[in-house]
């Protein structure tokens, strides 16, 4: 089992200014970012036994976990040059 943290801010360091700006600004993108945040989080105290969980249940969340960095991600990538235009 890996216990590394899978922060967004470690998976993506190139975004954390645009990940900052679109949780002040995009609600959708704000709740995504809480549930990886806690969905990591119950991955990662399962991982290291501070809240063990079944592997069933930790399969099932690094699968959520996946698939909630997708979709940010593809938020991010879609809206990058949209966040670097200079507001007029």
């Amino acid at each position: 089992m890996s216990n590394t943290p899978h922060e967004l801010a470690a998976e993506f360091p190139e975004h954390v200014g645009l990940m900052r700006h679109l949780k002040e600004t995009d609600g959708h993108f704000a709740r995504l970012f809480e549930t990886y945040h806690q969905v990591n989080g119950t991955i990662h105290r399962a991982e290291t036994n501070i809240e063990p969980a079944d592997d069933f249940h930790i399969v099932e969340l690094r699968k959520k976990r996946m698939q909630l960095k997708d979709e940010i991600y593809g938020m991010l990538v879609r809206h990058e040059p949209e966040a670097e235009k200079p507001a007029t």
